[in-house]
């Protein structure tokens, strides 16, 4: 069995060499987008950025692969950023996001595509909530703060993710379905 380009299984199970770099890839363009691109919010002392708008664009392009590289970029963001106490959490539901994508992202029409892109940013918003309300002990008040800054960064994701999915879409990728 020699080296192959191609972004298929192999027979072992194992992933081609091209596709986990190219998984490796938009782990790092999320970590990027998430860790460098941020607008702090000074009221809840958290930030919006700019990193779901690349889950949701990693989603749409390379489908399933997305998942390991949404919620790795997404955790090592919020460790690097000294939010370690939302790593884990984050991984989870950064790959609940992208899970959700991809299951909504070769979608047509286009509004059932944009319905699941906005289905995987509400579980986001609401799985956020939750995490600040019942496990970091914010209480529903401190939780329901931050519920503003999650939304608008996931609308942000949304809009621009179906911007620029479309103009990327005839691009072809290695690990892409």
């Amino acid at each position: 069995m020699g080296t192959s380009t191609s972004p298929r299984t192999s027979r072992s199970g194992w992933r081609s060499p091209l596709t986990l770099a190219v998984g490796g890839m938009l782990a790092a363009l999320i970590f990027v987008a998430t860790s460098l691109l941020t607008f702090p919010i000074p009221m809840t002392s958290g930030y919006v950025h700019l990193g779901d708008a690349i889950i949701l664009l990693g989603a749409g392009l390379l489908g399933w692969l997305a998942i390991p590289a949404a919620a790795l970029g997404s955790m090592l963001a919020d460790l690097l950023l000294g939010y370690v106490t939302y790593a884990l959490p984050t991984f989870l539901i950064k790959g609940a996001v992208a899970a959700i994508a991809a299951l909504g992202a070769k979608r047509k029409p286009l509004a059932l595509k944009a319905l699941f892109f906005l289905l995987a940013e509400v579980v986001m918003v609401l799985s956020y909530f939750l995490v600040e309300w019942l496990l970091m002990g914010y209480g529903a008040a401190g939780a329901w703060a931050n519920v503003p800054g999650n939304a608008i960064q996931g609308a942000s994701g949304i809009i621009l993710a179906m911007v620029f999915l479309p103009l990327l879409g005839r691009v072809k990728l290695p690990g892409a379905r």
